[in-house]
């Protein structure tokens, strides 16, 4: 099999993941971007009977890493539309729109940790061992999170995403 060809399959793939990682498309593109970059770069380090799929997470999942580390947690800047948007008066009618809108607000609360397993494990549909390769870490703390993260979940979803708590 062509590499190259098995790496612009996975693209799809890669690019849902980024989103959901990152929250937003311009950033995700440049992350995809960046993965595939470096993929080819060292495409030359894949080895063959290798899952490409785990290999391009891992890739992706690192260089998502590294650009938190890079950044710090400042502030996320949200274009002045968006703001707008979101302060209309009339929102969606529909029911599953209004759940999926709360659903992100869900994932967006819970640590990234939590936030990245439940993503790998729940919607690209990867095994324990496949998340415990990419993200780096045992497989039981993969189950650990998930398990933590989806409770938090749907703790949050029953009772409706509560607003940012402030420390005391």
């Amino acid at each position: 099999m062509d590499k190259r060809k098995d790496i612009i399959e996975q693209m799809p793939h890669l690019m849902r993941y980024a989103r959901a990682l990152t929250r937003d498309a311009v950033a995700a593109d440049d992350l995809v971007q960046d993965c595939v970059s470096r993929a080819l770069s060292r495409l030359h380090l894949f080895k063959a009977g290798t899952n490409m799929r785990a290999w391009l997470f891992t890739i992706l999942h690192n260089i998502h890493a590294q650009n938190m580390r890079t950044l710090g947690r400042r502030p996320r800047a949200v274009p002045l539309d968006r703001e707008l948007e979101e302060r209309r008066g009339t929102g969606p009618t529909q029911d599953a729109r209004l759940t999926a809108r709360d659903l992100q607000r869900a994932l967006d609360q819970l640590p990234d940790e939590q936030r990245e397993v439940v993503l790998l494990v729940g919607l690209k549909d990867m095994t324990y061992a496949e998340a415990a390769e990419i993200t780096g870490v045992p497989v039981g703390t993969i189950m650990s999170r998930l398990a933590r993260g989806r409770e938090r979940l749907r703790r949050m979803m029953a009772e409706g995403v509560p607003a940012l708590r402030s420390v005391k």
